[in-house]
């Protein structure tokens, strides 16, 4: 079972219930991970302690980290709070908390005041946090003073966190019971005990979203067209588990999938897309036709393979939600960009709108945070190779789920920095050339911000002036985690041909630097509108991706291409129902109905003096059909004075036959 929607959510549970595999479940969608432990170590006697232990932590991903908090519990509020919008937290748990809390070693203590600091950075936390604790209320009154302090603590100390919570949840035998939501928790109050079904499908958040009211109190029915969002299920690899790409022999170690440059994946049909275009030209429209849109008929031909191409009716959108440290960030308000992916989880905003009007379905991808590129790598070469096998696999589960087209898109603090640094590593650019002007949410043009991106991204380029500009070593030093998994989509998608509607800085980001992995990745790849960015423009330039439109939309990355989508997949669908022209149709008919070259249809000589003089005359009468002599009969004065070429085309009247010697008469 999943809700969507949340950003922190409170997991309890009994003993062996199964909450805390519950909690991890939660954040198996998130690149990495920080595990924030809070229980002491124990007794190192005690056997029994250490295998539980032990099992906690081979349980957990090889990706994530582990912070310890044991040593000093009031610790705990202070990771809390001080956590990043695009890092995922999993705090397990509370009542290894409270037992620190209440250890004498720690007294004398106000423990009310702390239970209320931790509240108060859960409830202001921007990251994605998941905090797993026991529900003891249900069980005896214990009978000794230490214990019933634990029970009122721990009591406590939950319905504190609970109120703070986006989300709560029950488990219990393993199975989840949701006693809080986000669409309760934001209309009812921290009291809203919430009913939830046992099983809930992977577009839960359509549910949980009500329908608004107009101002005159009707209910607004639209509302409810909500997009299909999921909750990802794909996470990087546990170590050792080796993991390759089922469509591709590629090579593979111990790790799992080795990206590398130089890989050989498919191109499109170089033969299909032609003869749709030639399909085109036969149709029957009143006009010149499509105009530029030929070659959304063209492309779409050569990645299905055919020259009559189906619209795409099943669209994925890829939402990339990762933050740049740093001068790359300068002018974005703090947490805007979770809050742009918390909307999108939920089904509200400008992009899940219009996944919904498209039929779309909505995927929020969280991706590894990037350091500030003026002072240190964005990422270390573990995580760009988890990135890119993360895009990969993305890649894969759409294409295994039926998607017939991916739209790229991307939500994050710094992109268009970081995709200016991408471009001035990969094409020369100069920084200042591609960095679009920031513009404040005022509608205001930031231009004190805009000088601050200009100089962090010179600074990164001068810190990496010696480094190699490979295409793994760009995305380590400057492109961070949302163009390492946007790089990663984009090589998956080619291996499994599988179309890409690319949308903004992120997207092309990644296809200059998929170039030096496998060429064939920016043939699958088509531009609806540059959107009036510089970046955009000059990596589809590089890149050989004509924007098919000039609308100059900024709705947000991804949104653009969601707002042309609409008329592409009408012009597929009308590429494909109109039939051929009358005389298309006719000269079809003639083709098909031709035997041999001197036997074709008496319409094509009808009225043709001649064509008419190099045809038998139709036998009149009743009998059998006499032959020519074997003689040619004398020209008349209409006639051609020797025995000529018959022309291409002309045929035998209907009734008559060739002449036995193999000529025909004059």
């Amino acid at each position: 079972m999943s809700v969507d929607g949340w950003n922190t959510v409170l997991v309890l549970g009994g003993i062996r219930s199964g909450k805390s595999e519950f909690a991890e479940s939660l954040v198996a969608d998130a690149p990495t991970v920080r595990y924030v432990a809070t229980s002491a170590a124990g007794d190192p006697t005690d056997a029994e302690w250490a295998a539980r232990l032990k099992a906690h932590r081979d349980r957990r991903p090889g990706g994530w980290t582990t912070e310890e908090t044991a040593d000093d519990p009031r610790r705990l509020a202070d990771v809390v709070a001080s956590a990043r919008p695009n890092e995922t937290l999993l705090v397990d748990d509370l009542g290894g908390w409270v037992t620190v809390l209440l250890d004498p070693a720690h007294q004398p203590a106000d423990d009310t005041a702390t239970v209320a600091e931790l509240a108060d950075a859960v409830r202001a936390c921007p990251a994605r946090l998941v905090v797993v604790s026991p529900e003891v209320g249900l069980s005896l009154v214990p009978t000794t003073p230490l214990g019933r302090a634990f029970t009122d603590a721990l009591g406590t100390a939950n319905r504190a966190v609970a109120d703070s919570c986006d989300a709560v949840v029950l488990v219990v035998a393993g199975q989840a019971c949701w006693l809080k939501t986000p669409a309760a928790s934001s209309g009812t109050g921290a009291g809203a005990v919430t009913a939830a079904p046992t099983t809930v499908p992977a577009a839960a958040a359509q549910a949980a979203v009500p329908a608004t009211a107009t101002p005159g109190g009707a209910r607004d029915d639209r509302a409810a067209a909500l997009p299909e969002v999921l909750t990802p299920t794909t996470a990087p690899e546990p170590a050792g588990v080796p993991w390759a790409a089922p469509t591709m022999a590629l090579p593979v170690v111990a790790t799992g999938l080795v990206i590398q440059p130089g890989m050989e994946l498919p191109m499109p049909d170089e033969y299909a897309g032609p003869q749709a275009l030639e399909r085109l030209a036969t149709l029957d429209v009143p006009g010149a036709g499509l105009g530029v849109l030929e070659r959304v008929v063209g492309f779409a031909a050569a990645t299905q393979g055919t020259p009559t191409p189906a619209s795409w009716d099943s669209v994925r959108v890829l939402l990339l939600h990762g933050d740049h440290a740093g001068g790359a960030a300068a002018g974005s308000p703090p947490g805007e960009s979770a809050r742009r992916a918390a909307q999108a989880r939920a089904g509200q905003g400008v992009l899940a709108r219009l996944a919904a009007e498209s039929g779309a379905s909505l995927q929020v991808v969280e991706t590894p945070a990037s350091e500030a590129i003026e002072d240190l790598p964005a990422l270390d070469h573990e995580q760009v190779e988890q990135a890119l096998r993360y895009g990969w696999r993305l890649a894969e589960e759409a294409a295994e789920a039926g998607v017939r087209l991916l739209v790229l898109a991307a939500c994050g603090a710094g992109t268009d920095a970081a995709a200016a640094a991408v471009l001035a590593a990969t094409a020369g650019a100069e920084p200042p050339a591609v960095l679009g002007r920031v513009v404040t949410a005022g509608g205001e043009i930031d231009d004190a911000a805009w000088m601050r991106r200009c100089a962090a991204v010179r600074d990164a380029l001068h810190r990496t002036r010696r480094s190699p500009r490979d295409a793994k070593d760009v995305l380590a030093e400057l492109g961070g985690g949302d163009i390492a998994v946007a790089t990663g989509v984009l090589l998956g998608a080619t291996a499994r041909r599988l179309p890409v509607l690319l949308d903004g800085p992120v997207g092309l980001a990644a296809g200059m630097v998929s170039r030096d992995l496998a060429g064939q990745a920016r043939h699958w790849c088509l531009l609806a509108d540059h959107g009036g960015h510089p970046a955009v423009r000059l990596a589809a330039d590089v890149l050989g991706l004509d924007p098919l439109l000039d609308l100059r939309l900024d709705l947000g990355e991804g949104a653009n291409a969601l707002t042309a989508l609409p008329l592409l997949r009408s012009v597929l669908s009308l590429a494909a129902a109109l039939p051929a022209r009358p005389d298309q149709q006719h000269a079809a008919g003639a083709d098909a109905a031709a035997g041999t070259d001197d036997a074709t249809s008496a319409d094509d000589t009808a009225g043709d003096p001649d064509a008419a003089a190099f045809v038998e005359p139709e036998p009149t009468g009743p009998g059998p059909a006499t032959t020519a002599p074997t003689e040619p009969a004398a020209p008349t004065e209409h006639a051609p004075p020797a025995e000529p070429t018959p022309p291409a085309g002309a045929a035998e009247p209907t009734g008559s036959e060739p002449d036995p010697a193999g000529r025909r008469a004059d």
